[in-house]
């Protein structure tokens, strides 16, 4: 387990930080370009090159590309100690922006299967790239500070919980392949709806587990109105969404949280035809492993039965977009939440879980190392004490919305701050000779 060097304290680290805070309007201009030129999950070209050239400027780094698809590490040895891994995820979403900010995205991308669709960064991943390369500016000005070894990781296909794992099965841990050491602590950070300012962080299960599938319906297409020599796709779908409903009252303790839900639904060309089938997109989020599998049971059950009581063949059910639990080691937590709370104060405050769903933990899971994850706030301080005075903090627009607009600060500024003593809380101190 990663231990905080004693003789190098918070005031030797928060002098650290103060010293060799890089001036963040670069990145702040690096975010606003990233945020009007998005790239969907697996496409991120521009956006990794980008991150890969700002590493190459910086002397003594190794940068690597195209691991996992676009993913790039930049690898900086400074003498003995530990090695601390920092992560950034670099894709956007499939979605329509409505800020109206000057710098809004009006990009249209192809999607996976061929269609046109608008793209955004609804989740602020293009300022999770700017801050990274911030963080990584003040380590590398300071590592005459700090000593032990710095991994810089940007990620690709994070939305749909497939880069962490693609870079890990790619060799990112294989040292003959890349040089890169395993790392003695993991560490990632996110934007959240929450007032700007704010560092969030608590140990356990923070961010659900999550399984999605694709589920194919069949039936046996016809006119409406010989239904009685069809079997209708479009029915059966209609019972299994209704009955998933049912799903997490009957599978799960009320003190305990489980999502099962149903996002989409397509089937059908005519009002008078009955389809041959019908495709559904399911979601299951849970925070426990024994939850997690009850929750998976129980919509494999619902989906069989209700095809073979109304006569349909065997349905597809293939598993996508998938990812375990992230959950905080405890003895970490608790040394960062003492330098967290040592810096910002009583804007260290604990992360409530919310139901939200990473591959974060890929990176940490692969090589055994402990790993933490913790959220800073974005929304304006001014308008988030105006809803909160007024009891509508719900009317703040959070992340997927296509109003999600993160002020720039102090929003960049603390972040950059924390990605930087979050590293440095790890790293070892540098050795006079």
């Amino acid at each position: 387990m990663p231990t905080a060097t004693e003789d190098y304290g918070s005031a030797a680290v928060n002098h650290t930080i103060e010293k060799y805070r890089p001036s963040v309007e670069p990145f702040e201009e690096f975010y606003k370009d990233i945020h009007q030129n998005p790239e969907l999950s697996g496409e991120e070209v521009r956006t990794a090159s980008i991150a890969a050239k700002y590493l190459d400027s910086l002397s003594d780094f190794v940068v690597h590309r195209n691991i996992g698809g676009h993913g790039v590490v930049g690898l900086l040895k400074n003498g003995s100690g530990p090695t601390v891994l920092l992560r950034a995820d670099m894709d956007a979403l499939p979605h329509l922006e409505q800020t109206g900010l000057p710098y809004a995205s009006t990009k249209i991308a192809k999607d996976r299967q061929g269609k046109d669709t608008p793209v955004m960064h609804a989740c602020g991943h293009d300022m999770h790239v700017a801050l990274l390369m911030g963080a990584t500016k003040l380590l590398h000005s300071a590592r005459s500070q700090w000593s032990g070894t710095l991994v810089c990781l940007f990620q690709p296909a994070e939305e749909l919980a497939e880069g962490a794992l693609a870079m890990v099965q790619d060799g990112l841990y294989e040292y003959e392949k890349y040089g890169i050491p395993i790392p003695d602590i993991v560490l990632g950070q996110h934007t959240h709806a929450t007032r700007a300012g704010r560092i969030t962080l608590s140990p356990g299960p923070i961010l659900t587990a999550i399984d999605s599938l694709d589920v194919r319906i069949f039936g046996k297409s016809g006119h409406v109105c010989r239904a009685d020599l069809c079997i209708d796709p479009v029915l059966i779908a209609s019972h299994i969404v209704v009955r998933l409903q049912s799903v997490v009252n009957k599978e799960v303790r009320p003190e305990e949280f489980a999502v099962v839900a149903c996002g989409s639904i397509h089937g059908g060309t005519a009002a008078n035809i009955v389809p041959d089938f019908v495709d559904l997109k399911i979601t299951i989020r849970s925070y426990t492993p024994a939850v997690h599998q009850r929750l998976l049971n129980a919509v494999h059950q619902v989906v069989n039965l209700e095809c073979k009581i109304s006569g349909a063949r065997e349905p597809e059910i293939k598993p996508f977009m998938c990812a375990p639990a992230t959950v905080n080691d405890e003895t970490s937590e608790a040394i960062l939440k003492k330098a967290f709370d040592a810096y910002f104060g009583e804007n260290s405050v604990p992360l409530v879980p919310f139901g939200a769903s990473e591959d974060f933990s890929y990176l940490a899971r692969a090589c055994g190392a402990p790993y933490l994850f913790y959220m800073f706030g974005c929304i304006d301080p001014d308008l988030w004490d105006e809803k909160e005075r007024a009891g509508k903090l719900d009317k703040i627009p959070h992340n997927h919305s296509a109003f999600y607009a993160p002020v720039i600060e102090p929003t960049m500024t603390v972040a950059l701050d924390a990605f930087a003593l979050a590293a440095l809380t790890f790293l070892g101190p540098r050795q006079e000779s």
